[in-house]
């Protein structure tokens, strides 16, 4: 009785998924797919149903697409109740309730947090507010930046050269329109993809027009008399005359509602097991929550059981097709969410694809195409196995590579695919920067535990 009872709140009871965007769409779909006939509630901040947002800085910018029009295909109906433009403020996990910003609660049975992260903003909230200082994140940031764009301003300043940070310049530059990047690190991408390619990337970047600078921080930026952005000011004691700022410096993961919830949730993201059940603040794993996308923080068997938080369009669609089907399956029947991570961009008329997790290399080998010709594979070693590639308009080899993760192929790789040209004999250092200084736009963030994090404090008497 108590097994049939249990199986019937698994497929009829109440589910509330918190975040309204891909993760939380995939995850509903998938619930109503595979028999959820309950009562199933969305929540989302933006007041729009789900939508897509890597065109926000691609085809949005260079006006191929609208940004008020990148909504996510349905692949079904899922009957749900939206509860748009109203952000979770709170979470009680002893009555199941979550709390919402107009003073409402709606309790669940069930509970998939997929709340994703928001732009890092610029830390100074008077320079912030200034005129023409934008970030891009979601729709109406991108419908704003492009009005801007298409209003012609004399230089665009970029800070930061992340993924979307390097995007927006060649989008600048495929518009005609004057542009500087300045970059903490050494190169573009260099927190995603280490120095070896970062350097191809900066060649991109200057053989394009973009006036690039690199190990220089933006110290201030600087208004006119009615509020206007006019100048940045960089650690180099340079200033860069602008009339349109992006600040472009990463993601935060949108967790603060859960403070004081007794969820493991912090900075990092939500700690979840690999079956995306949420840990609580004492390492214990919860059976009615669950997390998905890039708020989630989950150990991946292929990576040493790294916790891995993940920035990815297809992993946030993986893992929340995993989550749903855990939500609603006996323990026996779970799987564990083992998606390999991967990405893909394009700037400067290049597509760069990328498998695995190549901020965990140590060094990178060359095994296909040349840098210079900036068509190339790099593959990634870590402790001696493969555990990345990523190509440069050479896509096909890709799965091979990913095959190779997989199964834990040796490094340095010794194919007899791989070209035998001058540059391709030895792995290089991959050049990572030191993981303990911030770099802008990484699209994995490497979480497990370090002995050196002392961030947990117990507080006798509080829960």
């Amino acid at each position: 009785m108590a097994a049939d009872y249990l199986d019937r709140l698994r497929r009829e009871g109440r589910i509330v998924i918190v975040g309204a965007s891909l993760a939380g769409l995939r995850a509903a779909e998938t619930l109503r797919a595979e028999g959820f006939t309950g009562s199933l509630t969305m929540v989302g901040d933006e007041p729009y149903e789900p939508y897509d947002r890597p065109p926000l800085s691609k085809a949005v910018m260079l006006g191929k697409a609208s940004a008020l029009h990148t909504e996510l295909p349905r692949r079904r109906e899922i009957d749900a109740k939206w509860r748009l433009g109203v952000a979770a403020t709170g979470l009680d996990m002893a009555a199941r309730r979550v709390r919402l910003a107009d003073g409402d609660e709606v309790e669940y049975d069930r509970l998939l947090i997929a709340t994703g992260t928001r732009a890092r903003p610029w830390p100074r909230e008077a320079e912030a507010r200034l005129d023409g200082v934008h970030l891009l994140r979601t729709r109406d940031d991108a419908a704003a930046l492009y009005r801007r764009l298409k209003a012609g301003p004399r230089r665009v300043f970029i800070i930061g050269a992340g993924f979307s940070g390097c995007e927006l310049a060649s989008a600048c530059r495929e518009m005609g329109i004057a542009v500087t990047v300045a970059e903490r690190a050494g190169a573009p991408l260099v927190g995603a993809l280490g120095g070896v390619v970062g350097a191809v990337s900066a060649d991109m970047h200057t053989e394009n027009g973009v006036d690039l600078r690199t190990g220089v921080m933006v110290t201030a930026l600087e208004g006119d008399s009615v509020g206007r952005v006019r100048a940045a000011h960089l650690s180099d004691e340079s200033v860069v005359e602008t009339d349109l700022v992006v600040v472009s410096l990463g993601s935060m993961r949108n967790t603060e509602w859960l403070n004081g919830s007794g969820l493991g949730a912090g900075p990092r993201g939500i700690a979840c097991d690999a079956g995306c059940r949420a840990f609580d603040f004492r390492g214990i794993v919860t059976d009615d929550i669950f997390v998905a996308g890039d708020v989630a923080r989950s150990p991946h068997a292929l990576f040493g059981y790294q916790f891995l938080s993940l920035e990815h369009w297809g992993n946030a669609v993986a893992q929340a097709e995993t989550a749903a089907h855990n939500m609603i399956s006996p323990s026996s029947e779970r799987r564990p969410h083992l998606w390999v991570p991967a990405f893909w961009s394009s700037q400067f008329g290049v597509n760069i694809k990328s498998v695995g997790v190549p901020p965990m290399g140590e060094q990178i080998m060359i095994t296909q195409g040349s840098l210079a010709e900036r068509r190339f594979v790099g593959v990634y070693g870590f402790q001696g196995r493969i555990i990345a590639a990523v190509s440069f308009d050479n896509t096909r080899w890709l799965e091979f590579y990913q095959r190779q993760i997989e199964r834990g192929a040796p490094f340095p790789v010794e194919f007899p695919t791989v070209d035998r040209r001058p540059e391709n004999r030895q792995p290089l250092p991959a050049d990572f920067p030191d993981p303990s200084l911030p770099t802008h736009g990484p699209t994995v963030t490497l979480s497990g535990y370090s002995p050196a994090d002392r961030q947990l404090v117990f507080t006798p008497g509080r829960h």
